[in-house]
């Protein structure tokens, strides 16, 4: 029998909340990594309500400890005092939209070709005996060139890498918008050497296309731990303060490097922009104009785009 995942006495409202949420055909990954974080934090507290005190107990000791961090998390206990409203429990707590007031979106970090360069160098002789050894190329390769999110590269099963077909799928991504995305054969020769190389220690049955020691799919957290690795290793400077670089802006610029690239061929922006949100998965335009709006030569050369262009998908590379 397996063993329960959550322990506090919200654990099997929690269980079934996660039950739902799949049924609806919604990955519950990152969902599951910090309703267990608000489990423990109800376990060690021996905490049995969903009341106002222990949500935004656990929202504020979160908080406190990451200050700068992203906050998209705050949505996942909103929504479970909902589910709990709606299944019987009146007096569940919903996290309260003041909550929002606060949270700041954080800024991209402007990788500059030379950093990029230097960073790829640097994954491809990384001192680690993980995984990320041979892997860490082709994940980072793969958000640099297809503009994926972290949560999509390590949500990648074996079988959504068509290597014979040059194309990846991704499935059930951010509001159930699937996509399928080509890729380079530079690419493609980085994933295929990556696979074969997990095959041999893993099997190719594994748990997921990028794996951990133990085989299992790779968590968040290893994410960002491998990335200020290898860019570490690569000998590039931390800024002092300010914007800090992240695994997420292979995507930034995978983004704003597209724009610019229309704008020195005279393409029209304008027309290509539902490509360019469609390519990533977006629901809307304006989540890819909070992308695009940090390229400071997208922001002063727009006004003088003037030449229409014709309608092409993104341009998908590793360089």
């Amino acid at each position: 029998m397996n063993k329960p995942q959550f322990t506090s006495a919200l654990g099997p409202d929690l269980e079934r909340y996660l039950a739902f949420k799949k049924s609806m055909g919604i990955s519950c990954d990152g969902r599951f990594w910090y309703l267990r974080s608000f489990d423990r934090y109800c376990t060690q507290r021996s905490l049995k309500d969903l009341d106002r005190p222990t949500v935004e107990g656990w929202v504020s000791s979160r908080t406190t400890s990451l200050p700068n961090g992203r906050r998209s998390w705050l949505s996942y206990i909103r929504d479970f005092g909902r589910w709990e409203r709606l299944n019987g429990d009146e007096e569940a707590y919903v996290l309260s939209d003041e909550w929002r007031s606060d949270l700041v979106r954080p800024q991209p970090y402007l990788l500059t070709n030379e950093e990029i360069t230097r960073f790829f160098d640097a994954a491809t002789r990384l001192d680690t005996r993980s995984p990320w050894r041979w892997q860490g190329l082709a994940f980072f390769a793969l958000m640099h060139s297809c503009g994926l999110r972290t949560c999509e590269a390590r949500g990648l099963m074996p079988g959504d890498v068509n290597l014979a077909a040059g194309v990846i799928d991704v499935l059930w991504s951010k509001g159930n918008r699937s996509r399928q995305l080509p890729l380079t054969g530079q690419v493609g020769e980085i994933l295929a050497e990556c696979d074969r190389t997990s095959r041999k220690i893993f099997g190719a049955d594994r748990a997921a296309f990028f794996v951990s020691t133990v085989g299992a799919q790779v968590c968040p957290n290893a994410i960002g731990n491998a990335f200020h690795r290898i860019w570490d290793q690569a000998g590039l400077p931390r800024p002092s303060g300010g914007k800090q670089p992240r695994p997420y802006d292979f995507r930034h610029h995978f983004a704003y490097a597209n724009i610019e690239r229309w704008m020195a061929e005279g393409t029209d922006v304008n027309a290509m922009l539902p490509y360019l949100s469609r390519y990533m998965g977006h629901a809307s335009l304006q989540s890819t104009y909070y992308y695009i709006h940090t390229s400071p030569d997208f922001m002063n050369g727009y006004a003088d785009i003037v030449r229409e262009g014709q309608g092409i998908l993104p341009e998908v590379g590793f360089e």
